[in-house]
């Protein structure tokens, strides 16, 4: 067990970033939506707690208290999508507690890039974690709106079913994504004044997330550069 434990915190990040891709992406592979929410995904919330474990190693009792709570949450939600997701307030519960969760080890990775360093293999690996995990955290801020009212939005279907749930939830990865980077193909907008603020507010922190991070790999950089000769 201390073995598996030193294992995931020093793999931690490269660890996270295969959990996120894989939880975001894993569509790609399946056409049976209907088993993705019933079984991908509750499975895909597990890895991803275990290995979000890893970050929170030796940061404090309280953190891994939040965090632990927070990871129950996540891998607890997903399983009862089949049975309570056409009740409102089990979905705005579920997404709640989903954005915060990852909003949570978004914080811990930010803190982790701003510490002075070396650039090394988690410095890396950490700055690609926190793209996807402010990708996790926009959609489930969004599926709050969507599932409160389906015409917040203009391209995603507005039927609700099991399997349709995973469907929305790739399509606001996919909004999410082009949103972020400032792609922006325009087949999927927001359609009321709470989604296109917000919207509005994702590309900001997109486009900071990228600006300070550029100076923070640079900053890195150079201090190694100096210590070296």
């Amino acid at each position: 067990m201390q073995k598996k434990s030193n294992y995931i915190h020093k793999r931690k990040y490269e660890l996270l970033l295969l959990a996120l891709i894989q939880h975001l992406f894993i569509g790609v592979f399946l056409t049976d939506m209907a088993f993705y929410t019933k079984v991908v995904w509750p499975i895909n919330m597990i890895i991803l707690g275990v290995v979000s474990t890893g970050v929170f190693i030796e940061k404090g009792r309280w953190k891994n208290w939040i965090k632990n709570i927070l990871t129950i949450g996540a891998v607890v939600f997903p399983l009862c999508v089949p049975f309570l997701g056409s009740n409102p307030i089990f979905m705005f519960t579920l997404n709640l507690s989903l954005a915060v969760f990852y909003l949570f080890i978004f914080i811990e990775v930010l803190q982790f890039l701003m510490k002075p360093s070396y650039i090394n293999r988690d410095i890396i690996t950490a700055s690609a974690c926190g793209y996807f995990l402010l990708i996790e955290t926009s959609v489930f801020i969004f599926q709050i709106f969507y599932y409160e009212n389906p015409n917040s939005f203009k391209g995603i279907s507005t039927t609700f079913s099991v399997a349709n749930s995973a469907n929305i939830f790739m399509d606001l990865v996919y909004f999410c994504t082009i949103t972020i980077t400032s792609i922006g193909f325009g087949d999927i907008t927001p359609n009321t004044h709470f989604t296109k603020l917000i919207t509005s507010f994702l590309g900001v922190v997109g486009q900071f997330y990228s600006v300070v991070l550029v100076g923070i790999l640079i900053g890195k950089f150079t201090s190694s550069n100096s210590n070296n000769q």
